[in-house]
């Protein structure tokens, strides 16, 4: 249900023997602590099992019979839903592997991955991490310091600012200096979180602390970067991996140039934009960088590709990335055991020119990460029960979903990644494609419909997308929703009476339904339909066959098949000559379906009482839109707020979220304060016009 797939035609390298390749001074380790949740510990888990390693899970309050609890040997609890209390708490993760007997600590990614702290706390309780050592991470974790000693290395940085004043004004004055537009960055973190892209100087102070502040929860770290903005830049980065004999290889380079929110979305091996030739320098320059701070195990150098073929440092990743998986597609490997052989003291398994060889004809690999998250309300994190989930399976899936699984709002909004391994870039994107038909995850709002259109439209099929990407060809103007047709309402209506038929109790024959002694007569059927209400009369027939519409103007509705051998509910339709396809997930008074890639909602009303309308224009109630946590507020009660005004901030799944005015007035009320935890649809502060 919730296993690690592999894609076809995968190579897989030979199975090593650990104690066999280790040098008689090695630490070895027979147990693994996994200092993460979900799909990581999940990853992480099937190399370390595949090997013979034990492994133990950790899981807040909120991941309590989470499914990576279930795969590990042991699992321990950690501590309360907040991840600082929790997956970020170093004393209660190092007590766990103590009370479970662990021996070693692999961090996944995320977290605590990049923290020093964590790994010379691990060194200090007889724990190997399973990473670099603290020193390598202090080094290049810091984006300030790391840029200051790559650049002392010779490797081309990023014209900026990475100084130790931190005020305000040294900040204005060092933007005014490098020259708008300017990213402002977390120097501690990465992720996207503490960073703003700031296009002239009188937005640039309210961008600064908006980042310090979002710095400070993500990373407990406010310190901040500034560096000039490259214009539509390649986001390209290339795998570097060390052991403790002096060998340092690089295993090529992924391109993850389609983002949103400064996050990746979309990431593929090799670039289409690298050359023979800068694939060969940028390897160069990169396993450079690993050897100047005695680095050990996996690591990614991060760089910016300008239009002329010139590269820029960002930072080092000091861990494995969520994108790992499109090189172990390419390179024919599995990273997560070269990071327990190596941990161990055991050397690389391949050589560089072994590595080359291999990505020589290893194809191409692109991985989407699928996201709960709404793309029409600029990707806002969503959380809740998955009322129905399926993997795809003809391409790898890394996930820990399952139905009737809670996505919490505590968390990362990622739940899974999807990753197509082909001959070549096109054989790649027509396997992902279909693969992403085939998921299915109902109950939640997810990105896989947007996914499906930026992997189709025609910049990225011809390998051109750029960081601009999404801003330029799948803008918020065009991931709004549409209105629901004439021909969507009757599939609506033609799904509610094929599951109400199925439902009701068999106290006659189905041909009978209403009829009457004259003709069968029409049956009022309301429902919502994506948040629209509509209304259809449906004339029930013999052999599952529908009479759908309103006025005289009629379409027929005929059953052709079901199925349900998988756990799914799947039904296909005629719908006035259309034969349609779709799997639906029924609860309660709501049935969630797919048609034709697109999630819907439809929510039977039939019988629920009309309720009268008195929405008015523009409300003056501020509502919390998600699960999260208030971590600043802007307004007073008693203030004046004027339209797109922001009010207060709210911290889900790892990010900030302003909650802005909706019209000019007073804050007659304000019901929320810095540190509440708030629901989807509560009241936060209520604004009032003035006369």
């Amino acid at each position: 249900m919730f296993e690690f797939s592999h894609s076809r035609g995968k190579q897989r390298l030979p199975r090593f023997d650990p104690p066999r390749d280790l040098p008689m001074t090695a630490k070895r380790f027979k147990s693994v602590l996994i200092a993460n949740r979900g799909e990581v510990a999940l990853r992480i888990m099937r190399s370390a099992h595949d090997l013979g390693f034990r492994t133990v899970a950790v899981y807040s309050d909120a991941d309590k019979g989470a499914p990576h609890t279930r795969a590990a040997d042991l699992a321990v609890n950690i501590g309360a839903p907040q991840p600082s209390e929790s997956y970020l708490n170093i004393q209660s993760l190092i007590d766990a592997a103590k009370q479970a007997g662990a021996d070693a600590v692999h961090p996944g990614y995320g977290f605590l991955a990049e923290n020093a702290d964590f790994a010379q706390a691990c060194a200090d309780a007889g724990l190997i991490f399973i990473g670099p050592p603290a020193a390598a991470i202090l080094a290049m974790g810091n984006k300030a310091g790391a840029k200051r000693l790559m650049a002392d290395a010779g490797v081309p940085c990023v014209p900026g600012y990475q100084g130790e004043d931190q005020s305000d004004a040294r900040m204005r004055e060092e933007a005014a200096i490098i020259g708008y537009p300017v990213m402002i960055k977390a120097a501690a973190g990465g992720g996207g979180r503490g960073m703003r892209r700031v296009d002239h100087a009188d937005g640039f102070l309210t961008a600064l602390r908006s980042a310090r502040s979002e710095a400070e929860n993500a990373f407990g770290n406010g310190e901040l970067i500034l560096e000039k903005a490259i214009i539509e830049p390649r986001h390209i980065e290339i795998q570097v991996f060390a052991d403790t004999r002096g060998n340092v290889v690089h295993l090529g380079e992924r391109d993850c140039s389609v983002q949103r929110r400064h996050q990746k979305v979309i990431e593929e091996s090799p670039s289409p934009a690298v050359t023979p030739a800068l694939h060969a320098r940028m390897g160069e320059v990169s396993i450079a960088a690993a050897k100047a701070i005695g680095y050990l195990g996996a690591g990614t150098l991060e760089f910016l590709l300008d239009r002329d073929g010139n590269f820029y440092f960002m930072e080092m990743n000091t861990r494995l990335q969520v994108e790992h998986a499109v090189t172990e597609a390419v390179a024919g490997v599995d990273l997560v055991e070269w990071q327990l052989l190596v941990a161990q003291g055991g050397a690389l398994p391949l050589t560089q020119a072994q590595i080359d060889a291999r990505l020589a004809v290893g194809g191409h690999a692109i991985e989407v990460r699928l996201c709960a998250e709404d793309p029409q309300q600029n990707f806002l994190p969503q959380s809740g029960v998955v009322v129905y989930w399926q993997a795809p399976s003809a391409v790898r899936c890394d996930h820990a979903l399952e139905s009737g699984f809670t996505i919490s709002p505590y968390y990362d909004s990622m739940v899974a990644k999807i990753v197509a391994h082909g001959r070549n870039r096109a054989d790649a994107l027509r396997r992902l494609e279909h693969g992403l038909d085939e998921c299915v995850l109902l109950g939640v709002k997810s990105n896989r419909h947007f996914l499906s259109r930026c992997i189709t439209h025609p910049e990225f099929v011809a390998g051109h997308a750029t960081t601009a990407f999404i801003d330029a060809y799948l803008p918020a103007a065009e991931r709004a929703a549409v209105s629901c047709g004439a021909a969507m309402r009757n599939v609506a209506a033609a799904l509610l009476a094929f599951h109400r038929a199925g439902n009701e109790p068999v106290r006659y024959p189905a041909e009978l339904r209403g009829w009457s002694s004259s003709y069968a007569y029409p049956q009022l059927c309301r429902f919502v339909l994506d948040g629209e209400a509509a209304e259809l009369w449906v004339t029930t027939h013999e052999g599952g066959r529908w009479q759908i519409g309103r006025g005289g103007a009629n379409v027929e509705a005929n059953v052709e098949a079901s199925a349900s051998s998988s756990g799914a509910n799947n039904v296909t339709f005629d719908i006035g000559g259309r034969a349609c396809r779709l799997s639906y997930a029924v609860v309660g008074a709501s049935s969630y379906f797919v048609l034709d890639g697109i999630e819907h909602v439809l929510t039977d009303t039939t019988y629920v009482p009309a309720a009268s309308d008195s929405s008015g224009a523009a409300s003056g109630r501020i509502i919390a839109p998600m699960n999260g946590l208030v971590v600043a507020l802007h307004v007073r009660q008693g203030d004046m707020a004027t339209t797109g005004q922001v009010l207060l901030v709210i911290e889900a799944m790892k990010m900030e979220h302003s909650i802005i005015a909706p019209l000019d007035g007073q804050v007659t009320s304000l019901l929320a304060c810095i540190g509440d935890q708030v629901a989807p649809g509560q009241v936060l502060a209520e604004i009032s016009l003035v006369e």
